[in-house]
């Protein structure tokens, strides 16, 4: 009782001192307001309050520099940040919860008592695949985009809340209704990872029904569930003891994948991501192929993989070389093996369709045992024996140099690759230097390589500092 007098009191005193404190001080600028984290910023602020400004909220050099000095637009188009003007001399900086989540904000700024900032901040890990491990049968049901979760007993509860990575961490956007045994919440998903927690009653808990856990960074955890998108099944055995499924998804683990027992055979749920996938059971110790799936490759130890692909096909063709024996299609979305990818001889040449998830790739093809770049493709990484053919499939965000037409070699670099000066070679597109890449959502910074040269971006405005005091440029993918 004294807990919930105190947070009241603590709150009222936040909410009667914010429209002067706002004003005046950085550590009072944040707050939280309908799934957004919301700054008001007054642009009067001295060069040590913009310092502590951007050490309080995690903002980096370009978005302050941009902000005091009133560079609006340019902020709204290439960083996470909508301003809106208050009055002259202050705005307001607003942004989706979920973008925060590796900002450790300080919790002195969490206004409401049934607020977890531990939860909010909190966005899954990438996955390539995964699978729900419950205690209980039944407390989450997937299908057809629709999950269900369950949260069995608290009976005496008055409300109950489900939230997740999958809804920004909302406190009141997903209400679980009560029924007989418990509570129940239905929520469309994509196929994928999700983080969640239960509010009973305004206070934070994990689903004590589910065994997958992830760290929040925070000293806490939350409860990991997927949304499921492949059934993996094996008809018969019904004599067999244990059935288990491992594939290039989970680097051939032999233990971890256990499937249960069906009326008709064995069977597992499972979230795949987006690409080709190589699998096998394993009935007792016995590898053996999927007896339904007629998609099966050697894996080049004189042994027969089953395969899935889930996402779009990429075909990759080679002209010519018609009287070649042999040719393969190697590269990084098979780990380099050599004698997995047949490719199938045509009128023309030579051709194999591939499925893949968005991304950069290197390939090459094997031709009678030769290795060779793809003459038909002009873009490769790496230098003399060492270059592979590059594709990116499905990309996002062009990087374009403009003139530079006595230039031999351009190449972009950056955070997205470790800034290699070998990788990511640019190619001409009439008075341009243009690469295409897929980038994940995030913040980059980058230079281009001309001839040997490191140079910023001219034409992006946006830039920041880097231990050379040379700068480099920046580029938010959203």
């Amino acid at each position: 009782m004294k807990a919930s007098i105190l947070t009241v009191l603590l709150f009222l005193t936040i909410a009667w001192s914010w429209p002067v404190a706002a004003q005046n001080s950085p550590h009072n600028a944040g707050r939280f307001e309908q799934g957004n984290f919301v700054l008001t910023v007054d642009l009067r602020w001295d060069q040590a309050q913009q310092k502590e400004f951007a050490h309080l909220y995690n903002l980096d050099s370009v978005e302050v520099k941009l902000i005091f000095e009133g560079r609006f637009k340019q902020l709204a188009d290439s960083t996470a940040w909508t301003p809106r003007l208050l009055r002259p001399g202050v705005i307001e900086l607003s942004r989706a919860l979920a973008r925060e989540a590796s900002t450790g904000l300080d919790s002195r700024l969490v206004l409401f008592e049934d607020f977890d900032p531990k939860g909010t901040f909190a966005k899954p890990e990438p996955a390539v695949f995964g699978t729900n491990k419950l205690s209980r049968e039944g407390v989450i049901i997937c299908r057809d985009g629709r999950c269900c979760f369950f949260l069995p007993g608290n009976r005496e509860a008055k409300k109950v809340y489900l939230s997740g990575s999958f809804n920004q961490w909302s406190t009141r956007q997903q209400p679980m209704q009560k029924v007989d045994s418990g509570w129940i919440s239905c929520i469309d998903l994509e196929a994928g990872k999700y983080l969640y927690k239960f509010i009973v009653d305004g206070k934070w808990q994990h689903d004590p029904n589910n065994r997958l856990k992830e760290k929040d960074g925070h000293r806490g955890s939350n409860s990991v569930m997927f949304a499921e998108n492949h059934m993996f099944r094996l008809k018969g055995h019904d004599q067999a003891r244990r059935v288990i499924v491992s594939g290039s998804f989970n680097n051939w683990n032999e233990k971890e994948l256990l499937m249960r027992r069906v009326k008709d055979g064995w069977e597992l749920p499972v979230f795949l991501g987006k690409g080709t996938h190589a699998y096998k059971f394993i009935v007792d110790g016995a590898w053996i192929t999927d007896p339904e799936n007629p998609n099966f490759r050697p894996d080049g130890r004189n042994n027969l993989n089953s395969f899935l692909g889930i996402g779009d096909t990429l075909m990759f063709s080679l002209k010519g070389f018609q009287d070649a024996r042999k040719v393969v299609l190697s590269g990084t979305f098979n780990n380099w093996n050599r004698d997995e990818l047949l490719m199938e001889k045509t009128p023309t040449g030579w051709e194999f369709p591939y499925v893949l998830g968005p991304g950069n790739y290197e390939y090459k093809f094997i031709v009678d045992g030769r290795w060779m770049t793809d003459p038909a493709n002009p873009i490769t990484n790496g230098e003399g024996d060492f270059a592979n053919s590059f594709i990116s499939f499905k990309p996002n965000h062009i990087f374009r140099l403009a003139g530079r037409q006595d230039a031999k070699g351009v190449i972009v670099s950056g955070s997205f690759n470790n800034w290699s000066h070998h990788s990511y070679r640019m190619i001409r597109e009439g008075n341009d230097w243009v690469l295409h890449l897929h980038l994940s959502p995030g913040r980059y910074s980058y230079k281009f390589v001309v001839d040997g040269k490191w140079i910023p971006d001219e034409a992006n405005p946006l830039w920041e500092e880097n231990e050379f005091g040379t700068g480099n440029s920046v580029v938010w993918i959203k």
